[in-house]
């Protein structure tokens, strides 16, 4: 198994370059407030109450501050204190008295249920003047922070809720990075000047691919037909790929009985993700937030016998989930989003077969789309939470079955402690970009618990009846987040077989647009999606034009081409392929197209 971020050195540097930025911010402004200042996945940042406005000179003498810090060789002290002791120390930091009282009386989740136990002793690490309420883990000394290899100033402060909360107070969060070398920090840098040129709401734009409307309400996107027709091709794909392996598809409503969703404990263990029960007439209901419960009673509406599983119900189903206005971003967190979801109802024989199968075919979905760097995450329930549901033997069963699978594929992975789903253990895939950015893509649960609760059964071969296993499947897991992330991966040029307009035909004249029009239905009729400019602009702005929109193909026509029922092909990367005849280009391009090859030719 591969090393967890949270076990290695780098998140070590980077939480403790969290603290040393806290203790120049304290220098910098006398009398400001501190909050947490957690390490993140390319980073770290801290949260500030501060007397006065920050601006960029602040941080410039910041990051300066900090190297000298560094510099210092401070070792960083680990003690255990009272509650008590923990109070004196921070009498004039009201956030960290509020973390305090909250351990000592032990964490809750936002129903209630307890996650932590109460707090005896209370955890502070000390570097240099800085003291910090913390459980580590941290680098032995300053020294081991590399000063030139930390910025704090390449991305803008930010506003930030006391623990999320907009009826709390709002804070400076400032972020920060660190490396173990410069030139891993240049690097970093580099990408990220590369990702504001791909992020896909710029380049969506561009490409009219989507938009949002006020009027709608945000996080809800619409899809222009450029948008909408990549995203269909991609559920036809994926459609036809699932029936080939015996799925069957299945359609479920958008609103359904809150008791429908008490039975499965989706509510109220995720309430806060959801929006509120509507009433109608004397019962309540729930906008869809997941598609599980509506599939679990597809199958309950019939007995099946052993001889009918596995059963593998697929949907693209739409849903609803309650996100807060500051967390929504373009197409990757919105409010209303398509999953491609899937069931699975399999026995105990059949398990560990299925699940690798669907392994196997999100390593397929993936190839396909070059997205071939990813790694697999295990998650397990946290010891520590009272959140979870089901039979601890279950639950140790599932575990066992997701591990096997990935060892038998040989598939890397690391087990993380409370990334399980509340009703089951599952594998998620994390996947690296072309700019090295992990995404959380697809998933894959096992399910003991809402077969129980939901009293699935079928009959056994000796006509026992006996509980069926719940197979969670998704592998673009939100249809609109795995877009937006393709757009950026792509830089909105995308494969041919995915491109909105495949080619542009470009009449050289008006006496050409005939021919043109011609060719288009030729290429229409394979089932290439195909444009004709016909107009008023010279060759050479055609040409410009489609290149900009990514178009592969440019397919330019004058009287030579004409009269020997020629094309000259262009691609998008400016090379020409010169003149040949329309069913060479057919050829080229449907082999193209139907291999769902990444090059041009």
């Amino acid at each position: 198994m591969s090393q967890r971020y949270e076990d290695s050195q780098l998140f070590r540097i980077r939480h403790s370059a969290a603290h040393v930025m806290a203790e120049a911010m304290l220098e910098r402004f006398p009398g400001a407030h501190i909050a947490i200042g957690p390490p993140i996945e390319d980073g770290f940042y801290y949260d500030f109450e501060l007397p006065r406005s920050i601006t960029e000179e602040d941080l410039v003498w910041v990051e300066n501050r900090m190297r000298e810090i560094i510099r210092g060789n401070h070792p960083f002290q680990y003690r255990e204190v009272t509650p008590d002791e923990a109070r004196a120390q921070f009498k004039d930091q009201p956030f960290k008295l509020e973390l305090i009282d909250d351990l000592v009386k032990g964490r809750v989740d936002d129903n209630g249920n307890p996650i932590a136990k109460p707090a005896e002793k209370i955890t502070f690490y000390t570097h240099d003047t800085f003291t910090d309420l913390c459980r580590g883990p941290h680098v032995a000394h300053t020294g081991e922070i590399n000063p030139d290899a930390i910025n704090i100033t390449f991305k803008p402060p930010a506003g930030a809720y006391w623990r999320g909360d907009e009826k709390r107070p709002q804070l400076v969060r400032i972020y920060g990075t660190a490396f173990e070398t410069a030139q891993e920090l240049e690097e970093y840098l580099y990408q990220l000047e590369e990702a504001k040129k791909r992020d896909h709401r710029v380049v969506g734009e561009k490409l009219d691919l989507f938009t949002f409307s006020p009027l709608v309400g945000k996080g809800l996107p619409l899809w222009k037909p450029n948008g909408a027709i990549l995203r269909d091709t991609l559920e036809r794909w994926l459609r036809t790929l699932q029936i080939e392996r015996g799925y069957n598809p299945v359609v479920t409503p958008h609103i359904a009985n809150l008791n429908l969703y008490k039975t499965s404990g989706h509510y109220p263990y995720y309430s806060s993700s959801q929006y509120a029960p509507i009433q109608v007439d004397d019962e309540e209901f729930l906008i869809k937030p997941m598609n599980c419960p509506h599939h679990i009673m597809i199958y309950k509406s019939e007995m099946h016998s052993y001889r009918d599983l596995p059963l593998r119900y697929s949907e693209f189903g739409t849903v609803y989930r309650y996100e807060k206005s500051g967390e929504l971003t373009g197409l990757t967190r919105v409010r209303g989003f398509t999953q491609d979801d899937a069931h699975l109802f399999v026995t105990p024989d059949q398990l560990l077969g299925e699940f690798v199968e669907v392994v196997k075919l999100f390593q397929y979905v993936v190839g396909v789309l070059g997205l071939t760097d990813f790694r697999a995450r295990v998650g397990t329930r946290d010891p520590e939470s009272a959140k979870y549901v089901g039979d601890d033997a279950l639950w140790e069963q599932a575990t066992n079955a997701i591990i096997s699978a990935c060892d038998q594929l040989g598939l890397p992975h690391t087990v993380e402690a409370g990334e399980a789903a509340f009703y089951g253990p599952k594998l998620d895939f994390v996947i690296r970009d072309v700019l090295k950015r992990e995404w959380q893509l697809g998933t894959v649960q096992v399910d003991y618990n809402l077969p129980n609760r939901f009293e699935l059964e079928y009959v056994a071969e000796d006509g026992s009846r006996q509980r069926p296993i719940m197979i969670h499947r998704a592998l673009f897991g939100s249809v609109e987040r795995f877009v937006g992330i393709l757009i950026e991966h792509f830089a909105g040029v995308f494969p041919v077989w995915l491109s909105p307009v495949q080619a542009t035909l470009i009449p050289i004249t008006d006496r050409h647009v005939e021919y043109a029009n011609s060719v288009a239905e030729q290429l229409k009729a394979i089932g290439m999606r195909v444009e004709v400019d016909a107009s008023k602009s010279r060759m050479q702005a055609k040409i410009v034009n489609a290149r900009e929109r990514h178009v592969p193909y440019m397919l330019i026509m004058g009287d030579r081409d004409a009269a020997a029922g020629n094309v000259s092909v262009r691609l998008r990367t400016d090379e020409d392929l010169g003149a040949m005849p329309v069913g060479d280009f057919v050829a080229m391009a449907k082999g193209i197209i139907e291999s769902k090859s990444l090059e041009l030719k």
